[in-house]
């Protein structure tokens, strides 16, 4: 009997491709259209009803998902899930975003939606398992199931997956672990999907592309402040909105020509958001911004039996940041993050550390809490 698969059909080309190879491959695939931003009824925080210029065009992504469906002759159901996606993920990255935190919606939207919310929708349909057009690769050794990294290391997507547990890994199939992505642009083309050129979202998740500013400016009204030179406490200048900038930011911040100093490039070390004040530091890097010891907390150890304190790990505290040696020390829910031999650049509070085994498969990940220099706080 064919295994049962639901696929998540986002009118993309990946997930239009990854709807192919499943069905090419045998199983008893149908898709599904989540819908779970309401573009023209979603609420501010006050409750008050909030419209943007730019309203996400999921209704074309419907249609072209819809097209895919059908030429491959592939049943597709739609979904509403805005209110999980507003309370388990919108109303967190909102939080995060007013504390001064940098998260990444995508993180928790795998987490509460595509591999919760929507696994849970069809397992009530009758499927034995769900499937995305995530770049990723699940691996199973002695009846484990590892996240691992995809082929195509430019477009992996297991940063934004380490928050999965493993039942949620268990149920999930990752057609394009094996494929890069020009492999599925010329499957698509070989196809002739009508997606085959359409272009990559780089929006939030869901919610899609737009003035990211102005659009949290519905949820989280802008109020000026300073910025201050951390080395002569001096004001330079006004941001607007502490919250709207990270750690390691270079540009936007409208400085410049500042009479009595030589500017090297300015760029953000600290952020107050009790006092709404940004510190910026000028030229040296290295003395701001590199940290050899990082504090994570919140954690989701994904493969607990890979865990020793005594070997070598590799870290990644940003979506395709570069991966950098470390060892891993367990303390309660939290763990510090040592540097072995290059220190870690720019690192935020609420952004995700994922921490990968040498050999490439998901250890842990959690949220960061505190970063430090030679036993001193650095944010």
């Amino acid at each position: 009997m064919k295994e049962k698969v639901l696929l998540g059909l986002s009118g993309g080309v990946d997930s239009a491709v990854a709807l192919y190879l499943l069905k090419n491959d045998g199983y008893d695939v149908a898709s599904c259209f989540m819908r779970n931003w309401d573009s023209l009824t979603n609420n501010d925080e006050l409750g008050n009803p909030t419209v943007d210029d730019d309203i996400c065009p999921q209704e074309k992504d419907y249609q072209d998902a819809k097209k895919v469906a059908d030429m491959l002759d592939v049943k597709l159901y739609r979904k509403d899930f805005i209110k999980e996606y507003w309370d388990d993920v919108f109303k967190n990255f909102i939080d995060e975003y007013s504390h001064g935190r940098t998260p990444n919606p995508d993180v928790l939207c795998n987490k509460y939606i595509k591999f919760d919310a929507f696994l849970n929708y069809a397992k009530s349909l009758g499927y034995d398992k769900i499937a995305m057009g995530h770049y990723a690769k699940k691996v199973v050794i002695d009846n484990l199931s590892y996240l691992m990294k995809p082929k195509d290391h430019a477009k992996d997507q297991t940063y934004f997956l380490a928050r999965l547990n493993r039942e949620q890994l268990d149920y999930a199939i990752f057609p394009l672990a094996d494929f890069s992505k020009q492999e599925v642009r010329e499957i698509a083309h070989n196809l002739k999907l009508n997606i085959a050129d359409k272009k990559d979202s780089t929006g939030i998740c869901f919610i899609g592309e737009r003035d990211f500013r102005k659009f949290l400016n519905n949820y989280i009204p802008m109020k000026k402040g300073d910025i201050i030179d951390l080395a002569t406490n001096r004001k330079i200048g006004e941001h607007n909105g502490v919250f709207f900038y990270t750690i390691g930011q270079r540009k936007g911040l409208g400085i410049g020509g500042i009479k009595g100093i030589s500017s090297h490039g300015w760029f953000i070390v600290k952020k107050d958001v009790i006092n709404n004040i940004l510190y910026v530091a000028n030229g040296d890097e290295d003395l701001h911004l590199y940290s050899d010891e990082v504090l994570i907390e919140d954690l989701n150890i994904l493969a607990p039996e890979l865990l020793d304190e005594t070997k070598t790990y590799q870290v990644q505290f940003r979506y395709r940041a570069k991966d950098v040696l470390c060892r891993v020390k367990l303390d309660g829910n939290r763990a510090r993050i040592y540097a072995i031999e290059e220190k870690f650049k720019a690192v935020a509070p609420g952004q995700l550390a994922c921490i990968y085994t040498l050999d490439e498969r998901v250890l842990l990940s959690g949220t960061i809490a505190v970063s430090f220099r030679n036993g001193k706080q650095l944010t």
